[in-house]
């Protein structure tokens, strides 16, 4: 399974009922945290989500919305006998904050937290199941959004064949990747009539705190699913470049250009109570679009 689970879809403060910004990527047997605001670990709880299974951490930037329930959940984690090794991917200058916060509680964790700073566009782990990518987005601070994608290899063994042809298991892993088998005899047995071609990759973009940014087109293009914030309705335009946020409608139209199959939109500021505006004016640019709503799980199809 590939999914989105939305815990928070507000803004910088809590209202309607509303959380600041978290979510769970469930791809396969990972689930992996892209941001972890105020209340996410009560969130985890509401929502049932396995916290043994979650190995992964982006934190997108350093405004709390986006971090402030970061030590509350890792700490708790400790509390509950994690031992196994915890990745947390964010902005250099959040390790010392969490360092000096432990420091402060006396708190040791009896798991390894291993902390990679982020700093420039690049993959940030893969392996041959997932690939994590981060790129930079345009807001008032350092901020990154993240892409996140099956790593499959590009064909799949058929299995009648390969006990037809007697291929040894110790070679399948190189058909998958296209490679043609040899036997004793010398014969050169074509790698089509071995395989069939895997599905496509299937990929989630997360684009974080953002002004409306073209140069984010390329970053996102043609993802399956992609997440924009959209701060405001259309009408208060100005105001959302003023502070580095973006519209419904410019969050369409990033989705609409990119290509994009579907697209959510969330961190809605607390000026608003209900939602449904949101939803029409993203639509009228692009119809594919989904509200943020908290405890809804996105399915990645191909």
């Amino acid at each position: 399974m590939f999914g989105v689970t939305i815990l928070g879809n507000n803004s910088a403060i809590p209202a309607f009922d509303r959380h600041p910004t978290a979510q769970i990527v469930t791809i396969n047997d990972q689930l992996i945290l892209i941001d972890c605001g105020e209340g996410t670990q009560s969130q985890i709880q509401r929502f049932k989500i396995k916290r043994s299974k979650l190995n992964f951490i982006l934190i997108s930037h350093l405004h709390g919305d986006h971090y402030f329930g970061l030590v509350p959940l890792i700490s708790s984690m400790g509390l509950l006998g994690r031992e196994q090794d915890l990745h947390l991917f964010a902005p250099a200058p959040l390790q010392q904050i969490i360092e000096l916060q432990l420091l402060a509680a006396n708190t040791i964790l009896p798991y390894t937290l291993h902390f990679h700073p982020l700093e420039n566009e690049d993959v940030i782990f893969i392996n041959h199941k997932l690939k994590i990518s981060c790129f930079k987005t345009k807001h008032r601070i350092d901020c990154f959004g993240f892409k996140i994608e099956e790593n499959k290899p590009p064909r799949k063994i058929d299995k009648d064949k390969v006990l037809q042809y007697e291929i040894p298991s110790s070679f399948y892993n190189n058909l998958k990747e296209g490679k043609n088998y040899i036997n004793k005899k010398g014969d050169i047995i074509e790698n089509d009539l071995l395989t069939v071609p895997n599905t496509a990759n299937r990929s989630y973009a997360y684009c974080a705190d953002t002004i409306y940014d073209e140069e984010l087109i390329p970053k996102v293009n043609e993802v399956h699913l992609l997440y924009h914030e959209t701060t405001y309705l259309k009408e208060l335009e100005t105001k959302a470049a003023e502070r580095f946020h973006s519209t419904t409608i410019q969050a369409a139209s990033i989705a609409k250009k990119a290509n994009a199959r579907q697209l959510i939109i969330g961190h809605f500021s607390s000026k608003y109570e209900m939602l449904d505006e949101f939803l029409e004016e993203t639509k009228s640019v692009f119809e594919d679009a989904h509200l943020a709503l908290e405890g809804i799980t996105f399915r990645i199809m191909q």
